[in-house]
């Protein structure tokens, strides 16, 4: 009986050895070592009596590279934030959040002006086409395709900016966009050359019943027939407008008259005098081989709220039926091959230009409204007052 307490004590004594009897978060094990349980250490460390959290790991902003060289290794709190050991939660530096600091935010919360998007999911351009001229060797892209960013790096989905709504502008959002308008004093040096519009020209390559164009498989411009599409026109404030269903109502001379027309009217009615005047001729001229019939849409933005450079129109195919705005059939058979693809380019530069605020004024970022210069005056201070 002496010999079973003797050893009851000595067991005692060991188990209490270990620093705090592990905080009751780990077993005591040889040499009076703690084994904690996951999620506890001391100090951030492993082991000691086990009376701290971890905090959530994730992929290090900035860190030393190791022995190998690699760097943007897993650190608590990604290195951009505290963490408390009581409560096992990071303390995120200014600039950075989420669980374990592993994502940035963004500056005032975008003002309440715009959206918080990842770097992979920024696009190039103000409209998704802006540089995209047709090439087949810019991923193939078609009408109306959208190019997000193929960034696979390290902080692709974790470094965040600012995506501003329509009429506001600045990295957090907070500034109000002016509009813009031609310089009336720009002037060329032959003034009895012809103005110059933009003219932007969309190619839609029939398909057929495989895919590829060839009129032996049935590929015609006869494929668009009653078929409806829509235009969307996004304007330098950043503006979206789409337009009315479009329709070819025939694969004749008549036909794309009909088109040319049911294209200038709808983009003319867009609101707000948004556009103030296109010009739209159709065409379906005979391809060398005869294989890809093909058909061409020429918009020229002649509008006085058009002079300048605009962002390249997105033509919307995809069907969008009911319940959705607009309600249109869509053009399923359009060619899809990287060659051959449908695409819409500007073909045309213009010789006017847009400024804010026509260059000839200052823009209130507080009220989004233009202080002309002397003897300008107007909403993109285009009209001349007086010559001082």
């Amino acid at each position: 009986m002496i010999k079973a307490i003797t050893l009851l004590a000595l067991v005692g004594v060991a188990n209490a050895a270990c620093p705090n009897s592990c905080s009751g978060h780990g077993t005591c094990g040889q040499n009076e070592v703690c084994s904690c349980y996951d999620g506890w250490g001391m100090g951030g460390a492993a082991g000691g009596d086990c009376s701290d959290r971890f905090c959530p790991y994730e992929l290090a902003w900035v860190d030393a590279p190791d022995k190998s060289g690699s760097t943007h290794n897993y650190a608590e709190c990604a290195n951009r934030g505290l963490c408390d050991r009581e409560l096992g939660q990071c303390e995120c530096f200014p600039g950075f959040e989420g669980k374990g600091c592993g994502r940035q935010t963004c500056p005032d919360s975008c003002s309440g002006h715009g959206t918080c998007e990842y770097m992979n999911e920024l696009t190039f351009g103000t409209v998704f086409n802006d540089y995209y001229t047709g090439d087949a060797g810019y991923r193939g892209l078609g009408v109306g395709a959208v190019s997000p960013s193929a960034d696979n790096s390290w902080d692709a989905d974790r470094a965040r900016a600012c995506v501003c709504d329509a009429g506001w502008s600045g990295i957090n959002c907070a500034a109000r966009m002016c509009p813009y308008g031609n310089d009336v004093m720009d002037q060329r040096l032959d003034t009895s050359d012809t103005r110059v519009s933009q003219v932007q020209t969309i190619r839609f390559n029939m398909g057929g019943r495989d895919g590829q164009g060839n009129t032996t498989s049935g590929a015609s411009v006869a494929d668009m027939v009653a078929k409806t599409f829509a235009l969307t026109f996004t304007s330098k404030m950043n503006e979206t407008f789409t337009t009315k269903p479009i329709q070819l109502t025939a694969a004749t001379s008549a036909g794309y008259t009909t088109l040319a027309s049911a294209v200038s009217s709808a983009l003319s009615e867009l609101p707000n005098q948004v556009i103030s005047g296109v010009t739209t001729t159709v065409t379906s001229p005979a391809s060398a081989s005869n294989t890809s019939p093909y058909l061409l849409i020429k918009v020229t933005f002649d509008g006085a709220s058009v002079q300048g450079r605009q962002n390249l129109l997105e033509v919307s195919t995809n069907p969008c039926a009911d319940g959705c705005t607009p309600k249109i059939d869509g053009l399923t058979k359009l060619v899809t091959g990287t060659n051959t693809t449908s695409f819409i380019v500007e073909s045309t530069a213009a010789d006017y230009n847009s400024y804010e605020c026509g260059r000839r004024g200052k823009c209130d970022y507080d009220t989004g409204l233009c202080s002309c210069f002397e003897g300008y005056t107007g909403e993109a201070c285009a009209s001349l007052t007086a010559l001082v």
